[in-house]
C-alpha cells in the first residue's frame, strides 16, 4: 500500500492517534510486548533428573551396598548421581533464557506523535496507527510502515542475515517481495543505522515479526542428544537384565543351591556390585568436559555438555553464508570501463593488491582510474589499520572503495587535497544515489555521483546507445554475485552554492564497479574436509539468490550446487520436502519459517543436523538443530540462548574443529563404555559360574569393590583423555538411530567377559592345584583382573586400528601415570598389612607374581587376533555411517 492508503486502513493520521484511541486500542489488542514463556517448577526439574532407569538402578545398589556396610562405596555412588543431578538442573529452562533474551530486543521507551503533540512513552504501550519518529541509532520499537524518510538505512541483520544495511523509503512494495525486500517497512529489533523517518505501528507484541519468531521458538521442543538417548535405552535394558539376572540367580541359590536367603543375598550383592557401572555416568561426564576444554581451545565454546558428541554424529551442516563462510568484508572485486574490465587482487579492506586487465585494452586504465577516483571523492568512510587488521569506519562499500583506489596507486589524501568537498546529497532509499560537488584548480567544479546502476544510468547523458551493454554487465555481475554500483560524473563551469537535484542530471556515465563478500580461505578448507568425513554442508542465507550460488561455487559446496529461494521452497509441499532438502545445497532469501522447516525435513531424513546463525531469525532454527551454533561475535543474546555451542570467532572452519573434537569424544565415551562393561562383566559372571558350578566364589564382594573403585579412577578415567585416532575425519558419520552398544561392541563385551572369566578360574583352580589356601588363590584372582584390564585398556585405546604398534605400545603420558597408579595400588592391597587384614589378602610369591602378569599379553593377543579376523571379514560395523545428503 502507499502511506495514505496505510493510513486509511489503519484509521490514523500523520499527527498519530488521540489519546483516547490509543487508550481504546491498547485495550483491544493488548501491551507491545512478546509473551512470556511457560517455565518449569524448580521441584519438578529436581525430580526429572532422577526419572531415567540406570540412575535408579543406580540408588538402589548404593541402599543395598550401605544396607549391608559398604559405606564408602554406598556414598560414592550416591555422590555420583547427585553430581549429574545437578548438572541437569542447572542446564534447564534454555527455552525461558532464550524467549527473555528475545524480549531484550524491543527498545524500552519510544517516541511517538499523540494527538499532534510528540511525546516520549513506553514501548509496551504502543498501539497499531500509533506514528512514530525514529532517528539513527535508535531501536526500532515495533514493525512500522514509513511515511516520510531522509537517508533512512536499518540493520537488519538480526532478521534477514543481511551484512549491509538496507534502504528503507515511503515507496510501496510487491506484495509478494520476501522479509529482506520490505524497503517500506521497519521491523521491531532492527537498529537504524542512518537517518530519520516518521512510521505508523502496524503489527506490536506477538504479531510483528520478531514476534512471530518468539512464537516459533517456543514451540520448539528441547531435543534429545543421540547420546542422551542411548545412555537412556541402554539404562532401560540393563537395569532389565540386571534385575532379572539378580532374581534368577537369588532363586537358583535358594532352590538348586539349598542358600540360605542372607547368604543367597550376599551372592546376589556380589554380582549386583560386580555387574553395575557405577562409576560411568561419572566418567562419561568427566569426558564430555574433557571434549568441552578441547573444543573452547579450538574457538568453540559448548554451552551444553552433550553437544560435544553430538557434533560427532552430524551429517548436515547448515550455515550461515556471511561472516561465516564469508569474510563479511566488502571487497571491490570487478571495474567495468567502456572499452575493458578490470579484477582487484586481495580481500577485504586491505589496500593490498593490484589492478589487472582481464578483458579489452589496457591502454583503457584511464578510464578504470576515472572510476575509482569519483568513488574516492564521492565516499564519507574510512580506513583505519588495527592491531585486527584493516577495518572500515563507514558503509563498508565505501571502505571497499578506498581500498580498491590504494590498489590502483591513487592517495586517498592527496585527491581530497586536490579536490575539496564543496556540497553534497547524501544517499536516500527515494532516490536511490550519493552526489558530492568538489572544486577544481580552475575554479571549475566536479559533480560526483555514484548510486543504483539503473537509476545513475537515467541521470546519464548519451547512454541510450550503449544502454543495453550496460544492462547485460550489469546483469552478468549480479549472476557472478556481485553487488554493483554504477559511477558518473560531471563538470560544472559555474558550481553552484548548493547542490540540488537538478544539477544531477546529463550525467556523464563511466562504469560499474562489482563488490563480493569473498569466502574464508579456512572456510574452503574446513568445506573439503567435511566433505571427506560424509558431512554434507548446506548454505541457508537471506542474500540473493546469485549471490550465494557464486559463494557455494567457491567453497564447491557440492559437485554441482543448486540453488532455491524461500519463495520457491514455500511452493514444495510436505511430502517432497525431504528429498527437496537433501537435494538442494544453497537456501536464498529463506525467512526463519523457511530454516526451521528444512531442519526438520532434514531430521526427518534420518540426519543429524548442526545449524550455525546469529540473528533473533535463526533463533528457532537454532533451537530445533541437533546443535545450534551461534556467532560469539556478531550473534544476538536470544541467538546464543537458543544454541548449545557459540563460535568465539565466527568462524566456519571452527565448526569443522568441533567436528573432529565431537567425533573424538564420542570415540572415547565407547572405548570407556567397551572397557567398562567387559571387565564388570568379567567379574560378574565369575559369580556366577561359581554359583552355577556350586564352588567358593573367587572374589569377596569386598574384593570386587577394590577393582571397581581402583581401577575406574585411573585406567576408565585415563581413556577419558585419549588423542584422536588417525584418520577420524575420513569416517563417515555415524547414523542418527545408531545404538551405543553395537552388535561388535557386544560380541566384544561377551567375549572379554568370557576370557575374564576363563582366566579368573583358571588361576583359582592352579592355585588349589599347588595347595594354596582360598584367601591366596582369591588374591591372585584380584591381582590377574588388574593385570588383564591394564592389558585391555591398550587393545581398546586403537578400536579402529591394531594395537602393536610403537605409538600404541607406549601409551600416553595418563595412561603411564594410571598404570602406574594401578601398580602401587595393588602392591598395597597384596603385600600391606593393614589391607591384608581389610581384604582377607595375602602375600605372592614371584612365582605366582609371574603367572598372573603373564596372563595379560596372552589376552592382548588374542583379542588383536580377533580385531585382525574381523576387520579381514568386514564386521566392524562403526565403520559403517549414512550417505551425504
Amino acid at each position: 500500500m502507499s502511506a495514505e492508503q496505510a493510513l486509511q486502513r489503519l484509521q490514523a493520521g500523520e499527527q498519530g492517534l488521540t489519546p483516547q484511541q490509543a487508550a481504546d486500542r491498547l485495550a483491544r489488542v493488548g501491551p507491545n510486548t512478546l509473551p512470556a514463556g511457560k517455565s518449569m517448577p524448580a521441584w519438578r526439574r529436581v525430580l526429572a533428573q532422577f526419572n531415567d532407569p540406570l540412575i535408579l538402578f543406580l540408588l538402589c545398589a548404593a541402599g543395598v551396598s550401605l544396607a549391608l556396610g559398604h559405606a564408602t562405596d554406598g556414598m560414592i555412588i550416591i555422590a555420583v548421581v547427585v553430581v549429574n543431578a545437578v548438572v541437569g538442573f542447572v542446564q534447564e529452562g534454555r527455552a525461558e533464557e532464550a524467549l527473555a533474551a528475545l524480549g531484550q530486543m524491543i527498545a524500552p521507551r519510544a517516541h511517538a506523535l499523540r494527538g499532534g503533540e510528540r511525546i516520549e512513552l513506553d514501548v509496551a504501550e504502543l498501539v497499531p496507527g500509533d506514528v512514530i519518529l525514529l532517528e539513527a541509532g535508535d531501536r526500532v520499537p515495533a514493525d512500522a510502515r514509513v511515511l516520510r524518510a531522509r537517508n533512512l538505512q536499518v540493520d537488519e541483520s538480526i532478521l534477514t542475515g543481511e551484512s549491509v544495511p538496507a534502504h528503507k523509503g515511503e515507496a510501496p512494495v510487491d506484495p509478494g517481495a520476501p522479509l529482506a525486500e520490505h524497503a517500506s517497512i521497519v521491523h521491531s529489533g532492527t537498529l537504524l543505522a542512518t537517518g530519520q523517518a516518521s512510521a505508523v505501528v502496524v503489527a506490536t507484541g506477538a504479531h510483528t515479526q520478531i514476534g512471530r519468531i518468539g512464537k516459533l521458538l517456543g514451540a520448539v521442543g528441547d531435543l534429545t542428544t543421540p547420546l542422551i538417548r542411548q545412555m537412556r535405552t541402554f539404562g532401560r535394558r540393563f537395569t532389565l537384565c540386571a534385575l532379572l539376572a539378580a532374581l534368577a540367580l537369588f532363586v537358583f541359590a535358594i532352590a538348586v543351591r539349598d542358600y540360605g536367603w542372607l547368604d543367597a543375598l550376599m551372592v546376589v550383592v556380589a554380582l549386583a556390585v560386580g555387574v553395575v557401572p557405577e562409576s560411568l555416568p561419572a566418567v562419561i561426564t568427566i569426558t564430555l568436559a574433557i571434549g568441552v576444554r578441547r573444543m573452547a581451545a579450538r574457538q568453540a565454546i559448548v554451552r551444553r555438555l552433550p553437544a560435544v558428541e553430538t557434533l560427532g554424529a552430524t551429517t548436515v551442516i547448515c550455515s550461515d553464508k556471511t561472516g561465516t563462510l564469508t569474510r563479511n568484508e566488502m571487497t571491490a572485486h570487478t571495474v567495468i570501463a567502456p572499452d575493458s574490465r578490470w579484477t582487484a587482487s586481495g580481500a577485504g579492506y586491505a589496500p593490498e593488491g593490484e589492478l589487472a586487465v582481464v578483458e579489452g585494452l589496457a591502454d583503457g586504465r584511464d578510464q578504470a582510474l576515472q572510476i575509482l577516483r569519483v568513488g574516492l571523492l564521492c565516499n564519507d568512510a574510512q580506513l583505519r589499520n588495527r592491531d585486527a587488521g584493516w577495518q572500515v569506519a563507514g558503509d563498508p562499500m565505501e571502505g571497499a572503495l578506498l581500498a580498491l583506489a590504494a590498489k590502483a596507486g591513487l592517495s586517498e589524501a592527496e585527491a581530497r587535497a586536490r579536490h575539496p568537498r564543496l556540497d553534497e546529497i547524501p544517499f536516500d532509499a527515494a532516490h536511490r544515489y550519493m552526489a558530492t560537488l568538489h572544486a577544481d584548480d580552475d575554479g571549475t567544479a566536479w559533480l560526483c555521483v555514484k548510486g543504483a546502476p539503473e537509476q545513475v544510468l537515467a541521470l546519464s547523458r548519451d547512454v541510450v546507445a550503449g544502454g543495453a551493454r550496460w544492462e547485460a554487465a550489469i546483469a552478468e555481475a549480479g549472476a557472478r554475485g556481485e553487488r554493483v554500483l554504477g559511477f558518473a560524473a560531471k563538470r560544472l563551469a559555474h558550481p553552484p552554492e548548493r547542490l540540488s537535484m537538478q544539477d544531477v542530471e546529463g550525467l556523464d556515465f563511466l562504469g560499474l564497479v562489482g563488490f563480493i563478500d569473498p569466502p574464508r580461505d579456512e572456510a574452503i578448507e574446513a568445506v573439503a574436509q567435511c566433505r571427506a568425513a560424509g558431512i554434507s554442508v548446506k548454505m541457508i542465507t537471506g542474500d540473493h539468490a546469485a549471490t550465494a550460488l557464486t559463494i557455494a561455487w567457491q567453497l564447491r559446496l557440492a559437485d554441482r550446487p543448486e540453488v532455491m529461494t524461500g519463495a520457491q521452497l514455500q511452493e514444495v509441499p510436505d511430502d517432497r520436502l525431504v528429498e527437496v532438502a537433501q537435494r538442494v545445497s544453497v537456501f536464498a532469501r529463506t525467512n526463519p519459517e523457511h530454516k526451521l522447516r528444512l531442519v526438520r525435513a532434514l531430521q526427518a531424513g534420518g540426519h543429524t543436523v548442526a545449524m550455525t546463525g546469529d540473528g533473533v531469525n535463526d533463533a528457532p532454527a537454532l533451537k530445533q538443530a541437533d546443535v545450534g551454533v551461534a556467532m560469539g561475535h556478531k550473534g544476538t543474546e536470544a541467538a546464543k540462548q537458543a544454541s548449545e555451542m557459540v563460535l568465539a570467532d565466527d568462524n566456519f572452519s571452527s565448526i569443522a574443529a568441533a567436528v573432529h573434537e565431537g567425533r573424538a569424544v564420542y570415540d572415547n565415551i565407547r572405548k570407556v563404555v567397551a572397557w567398562t562393561l567387559p571387565t564388570n562383566g568379567g567379574e560378574a559372571l565369575a559369580v556366577f559360574a561359581a554359583l552355577a558350578l556350586g564352588t567358593v566364589l573367587p572374589m569377596t564382594p569386598a574384593q570386587i569393590l577394590w577393582i571397581n573403585m581402583v581401577l575406574t579412577v585411573t585406567l576408565g578415567l585415563a581413556l577419558a583423555f585419549e588423542p584422536p585416532e588417525p584418520g577420524i575425519m575420513q569416517r563417515p558419520p555415524r547414523r542418527r538411530d545408531a545404538q551405543l552398544i553395537s552388535p561388535f561392541m557386544l560380541w566384544r563385551i561377551l567375549l572379554v567377559s568370557a576370557l575374564f572369566t576363563i582366566a579368573a578360574f583358571g588361576i583359582f583352580w592352579w592355585a588349589g592345584s599347588r595347595g594354596l589356601d582360598t584367601a591366596t588363590a582369591r588374591t591372585m584372582v584380584v591381582n590377574t583382573f588388574c593385570v588383564m584390564e591394564i592389558f585391555y585398556l591398550f587393545s581398546v585405546r586403537y578400536m579402529h586400528g591394531g594395537s602393536f604398534t610403537w605409538q600404541g605400545l607406549k601409551g600416553t603420558p595418563v595412561v603411564l601415570g594410571a598404570i602406574a597408579a594401578v601398580v602401587a595400588a595393588q602392591l598395597a592391597f597384596t603385600y600391606l598389612p593393614v589391607m591384608q587384614q581389610v581384604f582377607d589378602t595375602r602375600a605372592l610369591g614371584w612365582v605366582e607374581g609371574v603367572v598372573v602378569v603373564l596372563v595379560g599379553p596372552a589376552l592382548m593377543l588374542v583379542l588383536e587376533v580377533e580385531k585382525w579376523v574381523l576387520r579381514r571379514l568386514a564386521w566392524f560395523e562403526e565403520t559403517r555411517g549414512v550417505q551425504p545428503a
